[in-house]
């Protein structure tokens, strides 16, 4: 079976160019997963660009469904994470270990991650975020899904959308369309690292 990763790097270059930094963090009884930064438009002025963090490593392995007795290790979905940022307001860069721990949570918890579910890290996704979980976004915006060969699926990107405490709780009992749209109809900057909760009531 070929190594998905270097065909899932390859999409990511694509996709964003070529990455300035990355980073890699192994867990007991996991593969590697490394996150990759991708800068856009950081020059001086008020534009303060936009950086991405993309992991790679998660696609090796199907995720596989929990209440399965033996894990399939061809059959499954395949996903990396994406996660978009204003660069420069906040220090982001101490996003990829948490990135790493939600992107290894298939292989650690068996998890099945995907869209509408909300991950939590249980800590600020960096120093001083107001946020501690993400909500799973639909993929096939910014980045094209991966078409693997049969029988495998194709590797998804799913971006990851920073969620404050009271949104994850009302995300809870609304579902996430509903937070979506509330963030939509009041013009939330889902990009801003530290932007105060949609109004809930």
């Amino acid at each position: 079976m070929a190594d998905v990763l270097p065909l899932v790097e390859a999409r990511l270059r694509t996709a964003l160019g070529e990455p300035d930094a990355r980073a890699a963090v192994t867990f007991l009884g996991t593969d590697r997963i490394e996150v990759l930064r991708f800068s856009e438009g950081t020059g001086g002025g008020t534009d303060k660009g936009i950086v991405r963090y993309a992991t790679l490593g998660m696609s090796a392995q199907p995720m596989a469904d929990p209440t399965a007795v033996v894990a399939d290790p061809v059959a499954g979905p395949r996903a990396e994470l994406v996660l978009s940022v204003r660069a420069g307001a906040a220090d982001t860069d101490k996003v990829l270990r948490p990135l790493a721990v939600l992107a290894a949570s298939p292989q650690v918890e068996g998890l099945v991650v995907a869209p509408g579910a909300s991950l939590d890290v249980g800590e600020p996704l960096w120093p001083g975020a107001p946020f501690t979980s993400v909500l799973v976004a639909e993929a096939g915006g910014l980045i094209e899904d991966l078409e693997l060969d049969a029988p495998l699926d194709p590797v998804r990107f799913l971006p990851l959308l920073p969620m404050t405490p009271n949104e994850a709780a009302w995300k809870r009992v609304h579902g996430a369309a509903a937070l979506q749209e509330r963030w939509l109809t009041s013009g939330t900057d889902l990009r801003d690292p530290s932007r105060t909760s949609v109004p809930l009531d």
